[in-house]
């Protein structure tokens, strides 16, 4: 089948909306016709990587309508709604090494496993999981990374319980979700960090009980502190950026000699760019742990525990979704969000 799909041809180039060939679906593939994605960021770096090849296909996380399943599929047939994400159903000891999907551009193979930039897609029976009709078919589709990625690191990750405190550095769509999971989760205090009031103010409307902006004369290391009493039990990094993973282990309190002297626990969220340097009298000392949270989701269990909260209210992912661009406009919403201009999470519609 023929499809469009927004694709890169060059490392940092612009994207163009061209045609696309899907093949039929393999044993244990299905294709699925897309009614929204979300824009990540993971995505602009996918975009600059010069180790991804040519043309490229990009977004994981979108909602959908199955159109087609191959012979070994059974937990989809036509006709499901289903939500598309980069999280595999199955966990596999180490890193999934994915193959394309046979997708073609000119008659080239294109790359990428899972792309929702794309009005229809091809891809592994592993990442589609299935939704009840009665859920939205806009506002969902960020439920695929956005939510699972920050609200899975503070329920999975981490484990937050009741009355721990919370600090999360970066409050875009990723931070926004794991500032609302332990929002529900009763944590207390919340803290959000950023270097925007707009985003500040809006992370209250997500559970934030404190925020500092990190942009002027305030260290947020030292204001966390002020805040706790000597620093939270949990820290995430939404960002990736070398300062905020070296932050979030200093921010987090101290523990001391014994065995159940335990310190607090920084997690690693956002996708590092660069290499980044700890102090380790903070790790042994203060017996802190610092650990990173890829995809913490068991997209089968989780996704309709997310979308029931938002049924419930509880998690407003309506407000969440902030910007909405069609396909013809992906180049803008790319730019939008590089250029920090995107409260929450930006989503293409179909």
């Amino acid at each position: 089948m023929k499809t469009e799909a927004a694709i890169q041809t060059e490392v940092g180039g612009p994207l163009r909306i061209e045609e696309l060939d899907l093949p039929d679906p393999g044993p244990d593939q299905v294709t699925v016709k897309l009614y929204s994605s979300g824009v990540c960021h993971s995505q602009l770096h996918q975009m600059h990587n010069p180790a991804l090849g040519r043309p490229l296909l990009l977004g994981h996380e979108g909602t959908g309508v199955v159109t087609a399943i191959g012979k070994g599929v059974t937990h989809v047939k036509a006709g499901d709604m289903c939500l598309i994400t980069w999280v595999p159903r199955t966990e596999a000891r180490g890193r999934t090494v994915w193959q394309p999907t046979g997708a073609r551009y000119h008659d080239k193979l294109a790359q990428g496993h899972v792309y929702t930039w794309s009005r229809d897609l091809l891809t592994s029976k592993e990442l589609v999981v299935p939704i009840p009709h009665d859920h939205p078919k806009d506002t969902s589709c960020i439920v695929g990374c956005a939510v699972l990625t920050g609200a899975g690191a503070v329920m999975h990750t981490a484990g937050v319980r009741p009355g721990e405190s919370v600090a999360v550095f970066g409050v875009g769509g990723v931070g926004l979700s794991a500032i609302k999971a332990a929002s529900i989760l009763e944590a207390y205090p919340v803290i959000a960090v950023d270097l925007s009031d707009e985003k500040l103010e809006f992370a209250r409307q997500f559970g934030a009980t404190h925020t500092i902006n990190a942009s002027g004369n305030v260290d947020p290391v030292e204001a966390i502190r002020d805040l706790t009493g000597g620093g939270v039990d949990y820290a995430f990094d939404a960002i990736g950026k070398q300062r905020t993973c070296e932050q979030i282990l200093a921010a987090t309190r101290g523990g001391g000699q014994g065995a159940g002297n335990i310190g607090g626990m920084s997690v690693l969220v956002g996708i590092p760019q660069e290499k980044i340097t700890l102090d380790p009298s903070l790790i042994i000392h203060g017996q802190r742990i610092f650990r990173g949270s890829l995809g913490a989701a068991y997209p089968d269990r989780d996704f309709p525990m997310y979308l029931r909260w938002h049924k419930e209210g509880r998690f407003d992912l309506d407000k969440l979704i902030t910007r909405r661009y069609r396909l013809e406009e992906i180049n803008e919403a790319c730019d939008h969000l590089h250029h920090g201009q995107i409260l929450g999470r930006a989503i293409i519609e179909y």
